[in-house]
């Protein structure tokens, strides 16, 4: 072979591969994204702002380098079966999808296309990765919390109702989360000498029936503890403790804005932001294997002093002095 022919040959097996990177590099790729909720819902409206702003400063804009596909399933379980399968038949390099409901069948459909998580109560516990520190499958993300800031919200409720010595904890029992926040308040009852009394958030006429039974003794409030059915039922929960005359407290503050009394819980928008940064990880080569589930670093009071005023609590100044935001 004469020289010239093999540096010829040579240069064409050395620029073939460069080519095929290049290629790679330049070609779109694609984001998928479950949300439980609505479109119109403004806290995921929010939150799916700072999760496209964190995309952009890292480089990512939708319709130039990546394409985001988003479906909304309204807290309906068949949508997000639904959806599920429309968003894996995209092909998609990385799924984003806050919340167990759409997690769980997420990874029922698929052990391949990587998940990032946001808000989630407890991955462990549910199945979904083998630890926080090493998940090992392909999902990771972020919880919402640690079970023992459950604690916290008796905490505030006492400090903004010091007479109450009774308090119903609206969980989900079905879940590991449901069952995990209820006993870490559990942990901390005696020492606020309140008696607690769980009430199901399964469904509307069971909250309704149970939250009513237990208005009608005195010196009662109400713990919201997270997760779905929490969320689905949030408005009627906001109206049973308003007609009752209950104060509350919420773990997410959503439900502030929608006119609870306060609420105590991680900053769920920074969630958010935090996750475009392992959705581009993960764009770039990284395994949802080798992230470490992240807890949360932020966390936020609000506190909404129309409704303290509509229930004549008075909200003690030093806990109006710590929170983020007041609703007046």
């Amino acid at each position: 072979m004469r020289r010239r022919e093999f540096i010829t040959l040579l240069s064409g097996v050395v620029a073939l591969p460069l080519a095929a990177r290049a290629q790679e590099s330049e070609r779109m790729r694609r984001i998928g994204v479950l949300i439980p909720g609505t479109t119109d819902d403004a806290e995921y409206q929010a939150r799916m702002a700072a999760f496209l702003q964190g995309l952009q400063q890292l480089g990512w804009s939708d319709g130039r380098n990546v394409r985001i596909d988003i479906r909304y399933a309204a807290g309906d379980a068949n949508l997000i079966r639904k959806y599920v399968a429309e968003l894996i038949a995209l092909a998609p390099d990385v799924i984003l999808a806050p919340g167990s409901t759409t997690v769980g069948p997420l990874l029922q459909a698929t052990r391949t296309v990587p998940i990032v998580f946001a808000t989630l109560l407890d991955p462990v516990g549910a199945g979904f990765v083998d630890s926080l520190a090493r998940p090992g499958g392909n999902a990771t993300g972020f919880i919402a919390f640690e079970y023992g800031l459950s604690g916290k919200l008796l905490e505030l409720l006492k400090q903004i109702a010091p007479s109450l010595t009774r308090v119903a904890i609206l969980r989900d029992p079905a879940t590991a989360a449901g069952i995990g926040q209820f006993a870490s308040i559990q942990s901390v009852a005696p020492s606020f000498a309140v008696e607690l009394r769980p009430v199901d958030v399964r469904e509307a006429s069971e909250i309704e029936r149970a939250v009513t039974a237990f208005a009608r003794s005195s010196n009662g409030g109400l713990i919201v503890t997270a997760g779905s059915g929490s969320a689905i039922h949030g408005d009627l929960i906001i109206k049973l403790a308003a007609r009752h005359k209950l104060p509350a407290v919420y773990s997410d503050r959503h439900f502030v804005t929608g006119g609870g009394l306060v609420s105590y819980g991680p900053d769920r928008v920074d969630q958010y932001r935090q996750a475009a940064g392992y959705v581009d990880r993960i764009l770039k080569g990284e395994k949802p294997a080798d992230l470490p589930v992240q807890a949360p670093t932020k966390f936020e009071l609000v506190v909404n002093l129309k409704t303290a005023k509509a229930l004549g609590i008075a909200v003690p100044p030093a806990l109006l002095a710590q929170a983020n935001e007041v609703i007046e």
